[in-house]
């Protein structure tokens, strides 16, 4: 199965789907915050504050991965994605980075399943088209060098993540 026809782009709580691990938008402190950060955290229950009080935080353009808790997955891997700042500050990369690195952890976990939201997107100001861009040829990349991932579920929220994540699919052809 081609990596493509391993992706998929729905508009879904991530908190709620039945997969594997799920992907947390974090910030560098790991403690929680707004948005999917923090419906997350308040999912999982305080036992996901808890480990990750034990991480040490995590820098931006890597990942860390923790026990899932009261969410259907069974991990949350804590991505902290790059704060747009006009895209010369090496955001690209930095963002690539949460992904390839997200996949990695899972690969190394066990994983067959996994759901990515779209990382710096919110609060973080990244635009929507280029994240998803990003998102999509990143993980296509890695999955076509590893078979072990079987779905990936990027969960949009809101229409325009779903159009510009659908559109960043379609592009890949296949």
């Amino acid at each position: 199965m081609s990596a493509r026809d391993r992706m998929e782009a729905v508009e879904d709580d991530i908190t709620k789907l039945h997969v594997d691990a799920i992907v947390n938008a974090a910030n560098q402190s790991l403690l929680g915050g707004g948005g999917v950060d923090g419906a997350i955290h308040r999912a999982a229950g305080k036992d996901l504050l808890a480990e990750c009080r034990t991480l040490g935080g995590c820098p931006t353009g890597e990942a860390r991965i923790t026990k899932g808790y009261r969410l259907p997955a069974r991990f949350v891997i804590h991505a902290v994605g790059p704060r747009w700042r006009g895209g010369g500050k090496g955001e690209p990369a930095l963002l690539a980075g949460c992904y390839r690195e997200s996949l990695r952890l899972a690969v190394a976990n066990g994983v067959r399943s996994i759901a990515f939201p779209a990382i710096s997107c919110g609060i973080y100001g990244y635009p929507i088209p280029e994240a998803a861009r990003i998102a999509v040829q990143s993980t296509a990349a890695f999955l076509e060098e590893e078979p072990s991932i079987e779905r990936v579920v990027f969960a949009c929220f809101g229409q325009e993540t779903l159009a510009a994540t659908t559109a960043a699919l379609s592009a890949l052809g296949g």
